[in-house]
């Protein structure tokens, strides 16, 4: 998997997340994939409903040591 940006979002609280993913998918062009690392539990249900209805797909969700990682493909 190619990741064409990296989001820093550790140690933000909901919303806070999802906020900065809006902004930074902005940044890339469709296709590409946004890596977005974050800290808050919430940010899994946030981030699954919000590329369900943004027309953007959610490659991978992991978590590891209470680090999530998401990849996100701009549609």
């Amino acid at each position: 998997m190619n990741i064409t940006k990296t989001l820093d979002a550790k140690g933000l609280a909901c919303p806070m997340p999802i906020v900065r993913t809006k902004k930074a998918i902005d940044e890339v062009n469709p296709g590409e994939v946004l890596e977005v690392v974050a800290t808050d539990a919430g940010a899994k249900s946030d981030l699954t409903a919000w590329t369900n209805s943004s027309g953007h797909e959610l490659l991978e969700a992991k978590e590891e040591d209470g680090v999530y990682t998401f990849y996100v493909q701009k549609g």
